[in-house]
């Protein structure tokens, strides 16, 4: 079974592909130098050339902040770019996997969204993101939408790694209002790699940390488990502006196919290297 993987050298993709590998797929990997995915024609030689059984489509635009004075060009590679993308899987036949986000939602809800919520994006990323899910169920017949959210791994820039970097500040402020499901980029392999090896129903899943907690309790159980003695406090959104807007509630029912994010988190902290 062939599976080409695009973004492969970015946090989720670093760890996608060798653990797809392990499970025994023939995958082929495509960072920027190898399929820029707003090149139409390079996306068509690229996917027309391998053929793939599937696709893993990982790159995208994910500066959240920038977006918001950027939107053409994340527009162009969370929506145009996946177009593209989803064009050429249906031109060989190649199921397409899609990873998007929470932040497709607004936050007004009080109870854990379901796939087939209604989507209400408040900032620039969360919109090109559904904009590129709008571009896989207009073009494909063959597809997985997979949303996920607050995802952190060994291989690129995250939250677990900046609250450990502030922990010998004099006092850390970490948000309190905002409530999400963390998830480590391995727990959402597995849940890729199940999803194809179940040969599950097409549509859209939610791919998120078991349980709910807030970016200040996330950043709690970080020092916790790593025994770090830190002064932290938590403020208000209000307190901590930012150019893009976040959701205040981004909780997703993921119907158990990960586990609980704190057994994740203790893991992740099990295997990083300083």
């Amino acid at each position: 079974m062939k599976v080409l993987v695009t973004g492969a050298n970015g946090m989720l993709g670093s760890d996608l592909c060798p653990m797809l590998e392990d499970s025994g797929y023939e995958v082929t990997e495509t960072t920027i130098d190898e399929l820029d995915i707003t090149n139409k024609n390079e996306v068509n030689e690229v996917i027309d050339d391998v053929k793939p059984d599937y696709v893993i489509h990982c790159a995208a635009y994910t500066n959240v902040d920038k977006a918001e004075e950027e939107f053409e060009i994340a527009d162009k590679i969370n929506s145009v770019g996946t177009r593209n993308v989803a064009e050429a899987c249906k031109r060989n036949n190649s199921v397409l996997l899609y990873i998007s986000t929470d932040y497709v939602f607004d936050g007004t809800k009080n109870t854990p969204y379901l796939p087939n919520d209604k989507t209400n994006p408040i900032n620039t990323y969360g919109l090109t993101k559904l904009n590129g899910e709008k571009a896989v169920q207009e073009v494909c017949e063959k597809f997985y939408i997979l949303r996920t959210s607050w995802l952190y791994g060994h291989h690129g820039k995250n939250f677990v790694e900046t609250m450990i970097s502030l922990a010998q500040k004099e006092e850390v402020k970490v948000v309190d209002d905002q409530i999400g499901c963390p998830t480590w980029t391995v727990d959402l392999s597995d849940a890729i790699i199940s999803l194809i090896d179940e040969d599950a129903e097409y549509g859209i899943y939610h791919a998120c940390g078991g349980g709910k907690t807030s970016w200040y309790g996330f950043a709690k159980e970080i020092y916790n488990k790593m025994n770090l003695d830190v002064n932290i406090k938590p403020c208000t959104t209000k307190e901590f502006p930012r150019p893009a807007k976040r959701p205040q509630y981004s909780v997703m029912d993921n119907k158990g196919v990960l586990r609980d994010w704190k057994l994740a988190l203790s893991d992740y902290i099990e295997l990083r290297v300083d």
